[in-house]
């Protein structure tokens, strides 16, 4: 969830998608004082009387009747841009990066994170950009609407006109208008192995991205970055996967059971004690979706009277399950530990709205890594935050498990904190573990509790045998159970990979966010135009990337995010630099005006094989 700045014309749009209480969709658009607000006029009527009234309204008229709603939406824009960003953009003139200090691999050391904001211009040219597109947005919606275009979505029937429409124009307007223009650039098909490089299926649209056919030409060898492949584990090496060949020919590849009733295998049962005694803590239970785990399994912990404090940037599957569990949510600034101690007191004294009763329980929800920040949670803060106003602690560690730390047990072993003091510790194992599903840990009667009360754990079936046993291998290469130091070795490679790449990316000038430590590593582009332009120029030169923008992040700090791995050469990442760099000075990407430490930061050539 991207908590971003909220517009007053985007929270009309969104009104008009969202169900009343009564569970219909609002078919006349809400009167909107907006003397209150810019001192406008309302510019937005429901779908259905603008339709309605082009049949009566000059061609002329209804033009101009949109043009002027654009204007004044995009003008909205840039006030809003104005409004809050002058303090903001004050700033950063004083202080371009904020630092966090806490314990790292050795205690006392001091990891950096960088926010770099952009220059005003851009800001501003981002917004103009994002106005000229809804502008011409706009104005193909009024040509559909007259018929001098193709309507290539699902619309109603003519017959139904007076019915509570199905679709509604602002549902979608971002799709038809925005969204399918750079469509390209998403879902592409691969047709290998997803390591470090793969081969993806040529695709041409003849419509505009509305759909698209394949050619039959295959492009090989395409550096892959945007994999969360951190260790390597995703490959098809027949000497690593002999042992995940066996386990499937013993088992099968399905269990068609739920772990209550007949789907409970000796595999599962050694998978979670491997589990526990990697984390440290007393008990584990493994699922087989990494999304579910945190979605199902959080309603299990809280309810109705709890209360829940989750960090604004917090993902998709925790905000879902804290919804889900109907209790009270406040949102903390990211990684802002005294915001969240100011929520906590004022929560803590207020107690529960209305009643003001004291909450049954307070659970605090973060993560390891921020997938889409690269930034790493503030730990040992946490924790004394939590014992200090004795509260329960949620950690999700779906991208730093494996990742990070001397031996890749996450962000406990990267601040040297005791796996203990977090009340639940949740990963997934489709990331570092090349394998799919998750897992909750922590104390012996928590697991028990989830294990019966979980819908994740009740109703749905078993890990694939095949699955565990990869889980089970990758798990024991790591902590050097295979007998061998390869697992070592990726962990320290992954390392030198990270610190090496974005070194590298800071003195070419580049604005990047994140920890020091972190594998993932966002490239800000900003600008609608540039971000998809980005990406179709790596492909290009045979590099994929992810590209996120707009409603994903906050609209004027789209990216491009980067995600390192050990299977990565350095060779590999010369020419993803070298690439960069051509695409950085071709685009005009290179925002920075941050000034470079004398000491580079760039790792030497050394060799990392582990010592014997």
């Amino acid at each position: 969830m991207v908590q971003g700045e909220v517009w007053h014309d985007r929270l009309l749009m969104e009104t008009l998608a969202h169900p009343d209480q009564n569970g219909l969709k609002c078919k006349e658009a809400h009167n909107y004082d907006s003397t209150t607000q810019n001192g406008l006029e309302p510019i937005i009527t429901s779908r259905q009387h603008r339709l309605d009234s082009l049949k009566h309204t000059p061609v002329l008229v209804a033009v101009l009747s949109y043009l002027r709603s654009c204007i004044v939406i995009l003008f909205g824009y840039l006030r809003d841009l104005l409004r809050t960003g002058k303090h903001k953009y004050t700033q950063e003139k004083k202080q371009q990066t904020k630092h966090v200090r806490g314990l790292g691999d050795t205690f006392g050391q001091h990891r950096q994170e960088v926010f770099e904001k952009a220059p005003m211009h851009v800001a501003v040219m981002t917004y103009l950009g994002f106005g000229i597109v809804t502008l011409f947005g706009y104005f193909r919606d009024f040509l559909r609407a007259v018929g001098l275009e193709k309507r290539n979505l699902a619309q109603e029937r003519e017959e139904q006109k007076d019915f509570v429409p199905l679709y509604q124009d602002f549902e979608n307007f971002y799709t038809r208008n925005l969204y399918m223009r750079v469509r390209d650039n998403w879902n592409r098909p691969i047709c290998s192995t997803p390591g470090p490089v793969l081969d993806l299926m040529e695709r041409v649209s003849d419509d505009y991205n509305w759909t698209f056919r394949l050619t039959g030409r295959t492009i090989h060898n395409v550096i892959n970055m945007g994999s969360y492949n951190y260790l390597g584990f995703a490959e098809n090496n027949a000497d690593y996967l002999e042992t995940v060949a066996d386990k499937t020919r013993q088992y099968g590849v399905g269990v068609c059971s739920t772990r209550q009733e007949a789907g409970t295998l000796d595999i599962h049962v050694e998978l979670e004690q491997l589990v526990a005694r990697f984390l440290g803590v007393e008990s584990s239970m493994v699922l087989g979706m990494g999304f579910a785990t945190n979605s199902m399994n959080i309603p299990a912990l809280v309810g109705k009277g709890c209360l829940i404090l989750s960090d604004e940037l917090n993902h998709t599957s925790l905000i879902l399950g804290a919804r889900l569990s109907g209790a009270t949510i406040k949102v903390f600034k990211h990684n802002n530990m005294d915001h969240l101690e100011q929520q906590l007191r004022e929560s803590i004294s207020s107690g529960q709205p209305r009643t003001h009763r004291s909450w049954r329980k307070i659970l605090i929800m973060v993560e390891g890594i921020y997938s889409m920040e690269g930034s790493v949670v503030r730990l040992p803060e946490l924790i004394a935050l939590k014992k200090k106003y004795k509260v329960c602690l949620y950690l999700d560690e779906a991208h730093s498990i494996g990742a990070v730390g001397a031996t890749g047990r996450g962000v406990t072993e990267l601040f040297g904190a005791n796996p203990n003091d977090v009340d639940v510790m949740m990963g997934t194992f489709t990331k570092s573990f090349g394998a799919a599903g998750g897992y909750i840990a922590g104390k012996k009667e928590l697991v028990d509790y989830l294990r019966s009360r979980s819908h994740s754990a009740m109703y749905t079936a078993a890990m694939s045998p095949p699955v565990a046993e990869q889980i089970i291998r990758a798990i024991k290469c790591i902590t050097g159970q295979d007998g061998n130091r390869e697992g070592i070795r990726r962990i320290r490679q992954l390392r030198q990979n990270t610190r090496y790449f974005r070194a590298r990316v800071k003195e070419m000038g580049f604005i990047i966010y994140g920890n020091d430590d972190s594998p993932v590593v966002p490239i800000l582009l900003y600008m609608p135009g540039k971000v998809v332009a980005f990406a179709r120029e790596m492909l290009e030169r045979k590099v994929a990337v992810v590209v996120v923008g707009f409603p994903a992040t906050p609209i004027t700090e789209a990216r491009a995010r980067f995600c390192m791995s050990a299977a990565h050469t350095r060779d590999m990442l010369d020419e993803v630099l070298h690439h960069l760099n051509q695409v950085g000075d071709a685009l005009g990407l290179k925002f920075s005006r941050r000034i470079r430490s004398p000491q580079s930061d760039l790792c030497d050539g050394t060799d990392l094989e582990t010592d014997s």
